[in-house]
């Protein structure tokens, strides 16, 4: 099994997750370089800005502390991907899942084959993602409106570590999109770009 403390601990790199099952992955192409230029003008980091793409099942995702996934869809992970993931995760990654929509029963189900005795919870309002930079006391804040839901962050822990987040009914994407995109108002996108330089500096340092 790869580890990541040997590989890149040190590494400040993101990279887009590509899976299987007909959905769009590639959805919001905007959306991470821009996040990755927000927390590298104002959190420190210093994450390459030209954002890769890897597959599940790829041994390339151990060199990246953190991935993100997006999509609309149907998702399918292969049994070897699906331990390949895990073995990432339990090694120190990080997996952001965020729903663009439409996600939910599709990525709930691949997950019981990441971590077949691990269920999603619900993240308490008081962990230290809300609060990593930039404070959020009521915790994921929303974005997009799509049927009017609360929004909701769910994690998957291991040995007390966060180290899957779903974020549900805010569409956190979106808000880091280009602007013109989705003519989001200035104040909803800095929420969301704040709230994701909050998942990205717990990702680097937990």
């Amino acid at each position: 099994m790869m580890s990541l403390t040997t590989s890149f601990l040190a590494a400040q790199d993101v990279a887009v997750l590509k899976y299987k099952g007909g959905g769009d992955w590639y959805s919001n192409p905007t959306a991470l370089p821009n996040l990755v230029k927000y927390c590298n003008d104002n959190i420190d980091t210093n994450i390459n800005e030209n954002i890769q793409t890897v597959e599940v099942g790829s041994t390339d995702i151990f060199q990246f502390p953190l991935l993100h996934m997006t999509g609309h869809g149907n998702v399918f992970f292969e049994d070897d991907a699906a331990d390949n993931l895990r073995n990432y995760l339990i090694s120190g990654g990080f997996l952001h899942i965020d729903d663009n929509y439409g996600m939910e029963p599709y990525i709930t189900k691949e997950l019981k084959k990441v971590f077949p005795n691990n269920e999603l919870k619900e993240i308490p309002k008081n962990h230290k993602i809300f609060s990593a930079v930039y404070n959020f006391p009521n915790g994921l804040p929303k974005i997009h409106e799509h049927d009017g839901k609360a929004p909701q962050a769910f994690g998957i822990f291991h040995e007390g570590r966060l180290v899957v987040l779903f974020t549900f009914e805010s569409d956190l994407g979106d808000g880091w999109e280009d602007q013109e995109v989705h003519n989001d108002p200035e104040e909803v996108r800095e929420k969301a770009l704040k709230m994701g330089a909050n998942i990205v500096k717990y990702a680097f340092e937990n």
